[in-house]
């Protein structure tokens, strides 16, 4: 394009160098508006966003929009210098309105960058479009021609020459348009589409903007011919702001920037801002945890550029809203009385003004903006901020948002408000179950004893009795009935109530009252509006769950499965986690006494599950799941994982596996339950304990634990049962046969497992007769096969007493055959060193290696775990049998472990590495049932592996 005649040529916007030429108001164009901004020294170039601004050479229009302080001018700036070829640049401000002021600069902008321009388009005079041109109206212009907005006159037809000459180029010209949001010209916009459209593979339009420009950019979508990058892709990721930051000299861990960018939402501005402070502070990692957004620099920047630039009603709104997380515009229109919300949220979320579309209508704000305009508005308003959380409370309220009502309930200081928002809403179960338990409690913190009404008793009583404390709780629920009336608007706090006095009952061993509760919340059920019911699952969940525990502790067994069974077969969401998990426990509970450990290991597991599948959200159970399963460790001969369960802390997960990356939160010890507080678990627990101390061969320990009595209002038949069938046990370990018939003459002997307990009685006795008497009475169907098993090897020994061997070995035949599924071992280390021999044999070897005693090579007898051929009986700890063999090179391993060498001399003495020894000592470990070396050596002693 050749220069046009008689117009100064054109020449590169280099600093010093003057532009020619006057704007359409006779002002000298400023050199400012045409040259891309300095990048600072901390300037972070993000390549995954210099490739994507590279596709702007290959489409027509390219759009980089985000909000204030987003790093789009500082991005394509950055990208124009590193392009290798001039990039027109073009900054808009409020001077630069109308086609005239417009269409003057824009050439400018191509004249700076040392593009010719085509013939009469030129600036200055003699060029028709600058101020010494005839003032005639130019047909472009929307301004009238006066001085202070006067259009710039001239040939009417200069878009479409403008795009014939570069339509007509080799090469395309590259324009970059910033804070193209100031141009709010319809008909500008009009014609600068109408040029790049007929410019065509001429010009290449780069547009930086906070609002969506004014051009048809849906036409450019549809054709792919736009590039464009928006406000998510240009905030910082964690990675790059640790980088950004160590520009700013600041050498900070991963997760700190990580709390950073989430609480910037990886805003630019916002992060370069919180660094530049940071770096004055002498504890910069402290300081970008905690500064306060509400002062500094971060706060100056968004006041002036996004708060101070909207009109008086929006700045009103704004400073309003900002009490809230999200809000709706009606919301928003009941904390300003006007009816303008809809409107003006709109308007702020197209202009990229940090407000977030939530979806549904509803808003939100920016977290540091939000952060910024509170303290700002209560320094601006004081006391305005209680009032308009009581506006929002009760907005919220019949809009059914419970828990924003809850909150801003609280935030104005409303407690009776508050507690009669929980309880009339049946929600009032949620402080003891899911995904809002911890924040209930932390929210409800301020209700003090001076609130007034039933609603706020129910609520302290549910805050006690979370946190287990019988007394208080039932002094604020008795208050609460005593405030309570038969008014069928009170039906949702009789049900509270009624919920509350389920719990209690249950805490306090006491089933009668559980069932009145449980009778009285059936009556007012049938009045309860199905909505909240539906709405708020946990209720019933928690009512059938203490109902259930009551009747497992009054030993109405089939009746509490029911109960129990209903909460499994309920919604499984977040809010019922913590009643299906505990249902599930109790039920195998219920399963390993009756001597079903396997069912009952199965129960804890999809327990855990329960709870796992909702993450951290679930609180801690009352450690129920570890007793059940330390009873089955018990039961396989697992004696040192049966300890280390039982001594495990609550808050820590019940099944043995890898913990998930929820599981290391630290427990809120405010909520953690006293596992001694449930009478059901304390029992379970005082038995599980008692077991393992009489396996360990500590039998007078044994017995002082099982005498032990759990408080409760009424007694247990199951826990009496079992109890006395440990001191059975105990007095035959110590050879008192006699001691152990009268412990179980208090308890009901038609049972399977008191049979069974008894015949053992008879049977040291020398009483077999007696013993095979009780055996035959055992019901065919029904008992587990841990209670199977035992009656079994009574049989074998009453057989081999009598002779009997052909029956002896059929009977310990069906003893494996029964126990080998179930790895059932304490059975026969509880039966004596008398079974060893039988083991020995063929057809029962088979049966018994691999899970019941340890392998033999060929032509070579088992050998059976010392507590099946020790002297000592029952009177001393049995050694617990080998879960599979050890390998060879395990074997090697473990005899230099005992001549105390370090892993590193093992791996050299054997000629491996390091790993290599690490690995067979943890699979040594885990078969061995131990996790320190030497109790890795001392087991493999008493095994005779060493």
């Amino acid at each position: 394009m050749a220069a046009v005649r008689g117009t100064p040529p054109p020449g590169p916007a280099l600093p010093g160098v003057a532009l020619p030429g006057v704007d359409p108001l006779g002002d000298p164009f400023l050199r400012t508006r045409f040259v891309p901004p300095a990048r600072p020294a901390t300037f972070l170039r993000r390549e995954r966003l210099a490739e994507h601004l590279g596709q702007a050479l290959h489409t027509p229009l390219t759009v980089v929009e985000g909000c204030a302080g987003a790093g789009k001018t500082l991005l394509v700036a950055d990208w124009a210098d590193r392009l290798g070829r001039p990039v027109a640049w073009l900054t808009l401000d409020a001077a630069i309105q109308g086609p005239g002021m417009f269409w003057a600069h824009f050439l400018q902008a191509l004249r700076a960058a040392g593009v010719p321009l085509p013939t009469g388009t030129g600036t200055g005079t003699g060029t028709g479009i600058g101020t010494d041109a005839p003032a005639v109206t130019d047909p472009l212009a929307t301004d009238p021609p006066t001085r202070s907005g006067r259009a710039a006159a001239g040939d009417h037809t200069l878009p479409a020459r403008l795009a014939a000459e570069l339509g007509g180029l080799d090469r395309p010209v590259t324009v970059v348009i910033d804070e193209f949001d100031r141009m709010t010209a319809p008909e500008t916009a009009r014609q600068l589409e109408f040029v790049l459209h007929h410019g065509g593979a001429g010009l290449r339009l780069v547009l930086v903007t906070r609002t969506e420009p004014l051009l048809p950019l849906h036409r450019y979508r549809l054709a792919g011919q736009i590039t464009e990058i928006r406000d998510a892709e240009l905030a910082f990721t964690p990675d790059e702001a640790v980088t950004l930051l160590a520009l700013h000299g600041l050498d900070l861990p991963a997760a700190a920037a990580g709390d950073l960018v989430e609480r910037t939402r990886g805003w630019a501005a916002g992060l370069r801002l919180s660094a530049m402070a940071a770096v004055l502070s002498p504890d910069p990692e402290l300081y970008l945890k905690e500064f306060e957004a509400g002062s500094g620099t971060i706060a100056d920047f968004l006041l002036a550029e996004v708060l101070e630039r909207q009109p008086p009603r929006t700045q009103d709104l704004l400073l309003r809203v900002s009490l809230l997380d999200r809000f709706h515009p009606d919301l928003a229109d009941a904390l300003t009385g006007r009816r303008d919300a809809a409107g003006i949220l709109a308007g702020l979320l197209h202009d990229n003004a940090f407000v977030e579309d939530f979806g549904h209508g509803w808003y939100g704000l920016h977290p540091l903006f939000r952060e910024i305009l509170r303290a700002h508005l209560r320094r601006r308003s004081p006391g305005l901020e209680r009032q308009l959380h009581r506006r929002a409370a009760r907005w919220l309220r019949q809009s059914g948002a419970l828990p924003e009502t809850l909150a801003q309930g609280a935030a104005a200081g409303d407690w009776t408000f508050a507690a009669r928002a929980l309880v009339d809403d049946l929600a009032i179960g949620q402080l003891f179950s899911g995904p809002r338990s911890d924040e209930l409690e932390a929210l409800f913190a301020g209700l003090g004893a001076e609130t007034p009404g039933p609603a706020a008793d129910l609520v302290r009583a549910a805050r006690d009795l979370a946190r287990h404390d019988l007394d208080r709780g039932l002094a604020h629920l008795r208050h609460a009935e005593e405030r309570l009336t038969t008014d069928a608007r009170d039906t949702a706090a009789r049900l509270g109530c009624a919920l509350l006095t389920a719990l209690a009952a249950r805490l306090s061993g006491s089933p009668h009252q559980a069932e009145q509760a449980a009778r009285t919340a059936s009556d007012l059920l049938r009045t309860a509006p199905a909505r909240l019911l539906d709405e708020h699952p946990e209720f019933l969940a928690l009512l059938r769950t203490h109902l259930g525990s009551s009747r497992l502790w009054a030993g109405h067994v089939d009746e509490a499965q029911a109960a129990l069974t209903a909460v499994t077969r309920g919604p499984g969401v977040a809010a019922t986690a913590l009643p299906r998990r505990d249902a599930l426990e109790h039920l195998a509970l219920i399963d390993c006494l009756d001597g079903r450990p396997g069912r009952a290991e199965r129960g804890i597991r999809a327990a855990t599950a329960a709870a796992e599948g909702h993450g951290p959200s679930v609180p801690a159970g009352t450690g129920l799941g570890r007793v059940v399963l330390a009873a089955v460790a018990l039961e396989r001969g697992e004696n040192a994982r049966a300890e280390a369960l039982l001594r495990r802390p609550p808050g820590t997960p019940d099944a043995d596996q890898d913990r998930g990356p929820h599981q290391d939160r630290e427990p809120n010890p405010a909520r953690q339950p006293n596992p001694e507080s449930d009478p059901v678990t304390a029992a379970a627990r005082r038995l599980a304990t008692a077991r393992l101390l009489l396996a360990q061969g500590r039998v007078r320990a044994a017995l002082a634990t099982a005498e032990q009595v759990v408080p409760a209002a009424e007694d247990s038949p199951w826990a009496q049962t079992h109890a006395a069938l440990v001191v059975s046990a105990a007095r035959l370990a110590e050879g008192d046969p006699e001691a152990a018939a009268e412990a179980l003459r208090a308890v009901a002997g038609d049972q399977p497992v008191v049979r069974v307990g008894a015949a053992r009685v008879h049977l040291a006795a020398g009483d077999p007769a007696e013993a095979l008497r009780l055996l035959d009475g055992l019901p065919g169907r029904g008992a587990g096969p841990a209670v199977s098993v035992r009656a079994a090897l009574l049989r074998a020994r009453a057989a081999k007493l009598d002779g009997d061997l052909d029956a002896v070995h059929r009977l310990l035949g069906r003893a494996l055959r029964e126990a080998g599924p179930e790895q059932l071992r304490r059975p026969f280390l509880e039966a004596g060193p008398w079974i060893a021999p039988f083991l020995a044999t063929a057809p029962l070897r088979m049966l018994a290696t691999g899970w019941l005693v340890t392998g033999a090579t060929a032509g070579a007898r088992p050998e059976p775990p010392r507590g099946l051929t020790g002297p000592t009986g029952l009177t001393g700890p049995p050694v617990e049998p080998l879960l599979e063999p050890l390998s060879a090179r395990e074997r090697d391993v473990l005899s230099r472990l005992a001549r105390t060498m370090s892993t590193e001399e093992i791996a050299a003495d054997l000629y491996v590495s390091v790993n290599t020894v690490k690995t067979h000592l943890k699979s040594a470990y885990r078969k061995l049932s131990v996790h320190r070396r030497n109790d890795a050596v001392r087991r493999a002693r008493d095994l005779g592996l060493l």
